[in-house]
């Protein structure tokens, strides 16, 4: 009945709907009503009540849950299997779980809050509760050891476009998997892999983006080199967009479905083409930190299965596959 209620009242966004009404439709009491609309009050909803009018559902309400997502989606094949999870350690982990016991590509874990989040190079990736979205995607494309970044690059193309799509923010992608607003990072990619010796059983695509933090929700360190898309747009007036992480969810999905097509039918050069079309880091000064060795250059492209080519100092030309690189300009490096 819940879903029944909440589905009237999205129908009818700037009208009330009596408790007679929807007693009536659904064959319930006004009392089984009130008690449901009190339910989802709890939940988040913000509904509006008038003992003369009804019941109106608020259009500022975020309440990030599976039938929200679900409502959203646009995907054939992504997301369409939903886990929801109030708080989680971290939804790779769980959603890596539930690849080993064989869950459909396409499976979606998220939450709203993760208690032990993290990031590349295993880092700590800073969750609070109902402020971001925190999500893990399962994947198994044939694709080789070797090819693995392809699938960060590509969904770094899809949570920029996204974020386009969504509230008009032009974001950057700095190698290989944090994206970039105003030199800051608002949102992290982590893939994480199992595999045998010849082939890859699954990937776990995890995404962490910054949306409805304020200041007060990081520590100054953080403060110097993470922004939120509410900062952001908080910082730039004529953008007034109502972030909703749902639709938000649904958009990242739709633009990587698009993307991992090209995957699957190995169109790699297409996902690189987009790529560098969106980077912070081609053509800039880097530093590159590598298995304890410091290297300092210039970032000229990317190879096809997604290595950094790095003109150094000394003249000499490296591929870089993994490490910590920091880009001139951006997250404090100055």
């Amino acid at each position: 009945m819940k879903r029944e209620i909440l589905l009237n009242l999205k129908n009818s966004p700037l009208e009330y709907i009596s408790g007679e009404h929807l007693s009536t439709v659904l064959g319930v009491s006004r009392t089984a009503i009130w008690k449901v609309i009190n339910e989802l009050k709890k939940e988040g909803y913000v509904i509006e009540s008038s003992s003369k009018k009804g019941y109106r559902l608020s259009s500022t309400s975020d309440v990030l849950n599976s039938f929200e997502i679900s409502q959203e989606l646009k995907t054939k094949t992504l997301g369409r299997n939903i886990v929801y999870l109030d708080s989680v350690d971290s939804t790779n982990n769980y959603a890596k779980k539930a690849a080993l016991e064989g869950c459909e590509e396409g499976t979606l874990v998220v939450a709203d809050n993760q208690t032990c989040g993290r990031g590349r190079l295993g880092r700590e990736w800073n969750s609070p509760d109902k402020k971001g979205v925190w999500m893990s995607l399962v994947l198994r494309p044939e694709i080789s050891f070797d090819e693995v970044q392809i699938i960060t690059l590509a969904a770094s193309v899809a949570v920029v476009q996204a974020l386009y799509e969504v509230a008009q923010i032009e974001a950057g992608i700095k190698w290989p998997n944090d994206i970039i607003i105003n030199g800051k990072k608002v949102c992290g990619i982590l893939v994480e892999m199992n595999m045998e010796i010849d082939r890859i059983n699954f990937l776990v695509l995890g995404i962490g983006l910054n949306v409805n933090q304020e200041k007060e929700d990081f520590s100054q360190e953080l403060l110097d080199r993470a922004i939120s898309l509410k900062m952001y747009m908080d910082q730039n007036a004529n953008n007034q967009k109502i972030l909703k992480r749902n639709e938000i969810i649904a958009t990242i999905l739709l633009k990587f479905e698009e993307i991992y097509d090209k995957v699957k039918c190995r169109a790699f050069e297409d996902i690189i083409t987009e790529w560098k079309r969106y980077s912070v880091t081609l053509g800039k000064e880097v530093n590159i930190t590598h298995k304890s060795k410091q290297y300092r250059g210039v970032a000229q492209d990317i190879t096809k299965d997604g290595k950094l080519i790095v003109k150094c100092v000394n003249g000499s030309v490296i591929e870089v596959f993994s490490g910590e690189v920091s880009v001139r300009g951006l997250l404090g490096y100055s």
